[in-house]
């Protein structure tokens, strides 16, 4: 896609992104007073345009993603009215800054250096994924615990944990692990907003789950981190292991995932 067919894009994903936001806040937490019924949730644009200090037009033709440049000032004025938590107004200045994302290659290039970890780390579960969730590669005891993540021929973390049945049996917490990895991958996807291969994975996963149909709307968005999980072991049944996320040096779209605390296969 050409440079100014990007920018477009990006505008238009500005503007969903502070309108899921103002739908999220309440008159109450803007500190304004409630007048009558509301037709939409949250707050209206002159109300969001007032708390952060521009003018009502402008603000709407930002949620409109018209080709305004809003500056660094008045961006934390609009983070400060939304609410934003600190990932949230990262991804604000990210969307409507110039700064292009990582160019994301078809197939994904992974270094030799990084592909060979997940086998160093064993018998600690470990695999890599790429800008939009891809699993690059993995070891044994990563395939043996999240079941079925190595049937398909370009193994997705997204597809596996939306369409594939094993993964509801494996997270027993799957819900919310589904919501927060679909959180991550709105995030990358909104930095990506032309990119085909972020397209077509969001396409199929809406035509499989109906729930990706209902929580993308909402707009997540989240980074990855460090945490436990509860898993159900084929083995050991269930049991709660603790991750941790890198991002690959020269590619930071790239994720080193490592579980830890993995009891001792019983004879």
């Amino acid at each position: 896609m050409t440079t100014a067919t990007t920018r477009v894009l990006r505008r238009r994903e500005l503007g969903t992104f502070l309108r899921s936001r103002r739908e999220r806040v309440s008159p109450a937490e803007a500190g304004l007073p409630t007048t009558g019924r509301r037709r939409t949730p949250g707050l209206r644009r002159e109300e969001i345009a007032l708390l952060a200090g521009i003018s009502a037009t402008w603000y709407t033709y930002l949620e409109q993603g018209r080709d305004v440049r809003p500056s660094g000032q008045v961006l934390e004025a609009l983070a400060t009215a939304l609410r934003l938590s600190e990932h949230e107004r990262d991804h604000l200045f990210h969307l409507a800054g110039d700064t292009p994302a990582e160019q994301v290659d078809e197939p994904e290039p992974l270094a030799p250096g990084v592909a060979g970890v997940p086998a160093l780390v064993e018998p600690n579960p470990a695999y890599v994924t790429g800008a939009r969730y891809d699993v690059l590669c993995h070891n044994a005891a990563a395939a043996d615990l999240l079941t079925g993540i190595d049937t398909s021929p370009e193994p997705n973390l997204a597809r596996w944990m939306f369409t594939e049945p094993a993964a509801r049996r494996v997270l027993v917490d799957w819900e919310q692990e589904a919501q927060n990895l679909l959180a991550r991958l709105r995030a990358a996807a909104g930095r990506h907003p032309d990119h085909p291969r972020f397209a077509r994975l969001v396409d199929e996963l809406h035509a499989e789950s109906p729930e990706v149909r209902a929580w993308w709307p909402r707009y997540d968005i989240q980074i990855s981190r460090a945490g436990t999980k509860r898993l159900r072991h084929p083995r050991l049944g269930v049991i709660t292991l603790a991750h941790s996320a890198f991002h690959v040096a020269e590619r930071p779209e790239q994720t080193l995932v490592i579980y830890s605390g993995l009891p001792a296969t019983r004879p």
